[in-house]
């Protein structure tokens, strides 16, 4: 695949800031949310937000279907799609953090379990 330069602002963002990675940790804590029921439209909700990418709303991603993982309620898809998600958003906090992403692994179990 070929990226002409003029095309990155519209295809590459920016990792998130130090503060946003705090807020984002906060975000976590403080969803409340649930998974569509019918796993056939939350299938295809949650494979929207991780092709786009935003870490605010992969935390709702990562957060509901470890909710569902917790209820024995996981589906295959729905598996994949939480390690898809997991990874992301894990990989942007450590970034952003400029920590391991084993350190961000634990921030981010430490926000679900709160």
């Amino acid at each position: 695949m070929t990226l002409l330069e003029k095309d990155l602002p519209d295809i590459i963002r920016n990792v998130i800031s130090t503060e946003d990675a705090f807020k984002l940790l906060d975000h976590i804590k403080d969803w409340q949310g649930k998974p569509k029921a019918e796993w056939k439209a939350r299938a295809e909700a949650h494979q929207q937000v991780i092709d786009a990418g935003d870490p605010f709303e992969c935390a709702k991603v990562v957060k509901g279907l470890n909710q569902m993982e917790l209820d024995g309620t996981l589906r295959p898809r729905d598996r994949a799609q939480l390690n898809q998600s997991m990874d992301l958003l894990t990989e942007e906090l450590a970034r952003a953090l400029q920590k391991p992403t084993a350190h961000a692994g634990r921030l981010i179990a430490e926000a679900i379990a709160s």
